[in-house]
């Protein structure tokens, strides 16, 4: 299931992160990889302790907090600290497969990654290349969105990032746990999510069917969600 997140940052953030990030000191990508990742990776990366990094990654996780679509899209149990990366010169990331289970260095914060995300903080006009392709099981989807918008994904899904041949491509990546482990049950939950919405701005919050489908989508979490 892969979801597009529209406006996760405006415009007015975006060049507020931007600013944080672009004159702080950029290292080799490498430093977070795997073995399998760290023979397909050239790009770069903020270090994960840096000021900037950490500034930025609040204001990353303050806007997931007020964006309805990614809560009922991931059904976040934890998050893993935003980090962030450029591309620019040729670099790419070939095919490759998140790891399971993240864990922050120098700290005992872990989690199962469920869910990985890319947060767009480049405008498309100004760079080519950089597309992230996701392998599914319908075959490969593009993806390349406007600054400030978001996709999120399976971490299991087999990914890369094609060579950026011109301009620089700039992002925040992290990984997220989720409360409810299988995909086809988190699925269910927001495309059932979706209709409840489209169907309580049609008819308001008090019609009968839609406070009896909200139950039906609360139990369903209860049964699914381990929280």
């Amino acid at each position: 299931m892969l979801i597009a997140i529209p406006d996760v940052l405006d415009a007015g953030e975006v060049a507020r992160l931007r600013g944080l990030i672009d004159a702080a000191e950029w290292i080799d990508g490498n430093a977070t990889s795997g073995a399998q990742s760290a023979l397909v990776k050239r790009n770069r990366q903020l270090p994960e302790d840096s000021a900037a990094a950490r500034e930025a990654g609040t204001l990353v996780l303050d806007a997931l907090g007020r964006s309805p679509l990614f809560v009922a899209a991931a059904l976040p149990l934890k998050v893993f600290p935003p980090l962030f990366n450029r591309y620019e010169g040729g670099e790419a990331f070939g095919l490759h497969v998140d790891n399971a289970v993240r864990i922050r260095r120098g700290s005992d914060f872990r989690l199962r990654s469920d869910l990985s995300a890319t947060l767009f903080l480049s405008d498309p006009r100004d760079y080519d290349g950089g597309e992230l392709v996701i392998e599914g099981q319908f075959g490969a989807q593009t993806v390349k969105l406007p600054a400030g918008h978001m996709v999120v994904y399976p971490a299991s899904s087999l990914h890369r990032v094609t060579a950026v041949t011109r301009g620089a491509r700039v992002a925040s990546f992290f990984w997220i746990q989720s409360m409810v482990r299988d995909e086809g049950e988190r699925r269910i939950l927001f495309d059932l999510d979706r209709s409840v919405q489209a169907l309580a701005t049609d008819r308001g919050q008090d019609d009968a069917e839609v406070i009896r489908l909200t139950g039906i989508y609360h139990n369903l979490l209860r049964r699914w969600a381990d929280a």
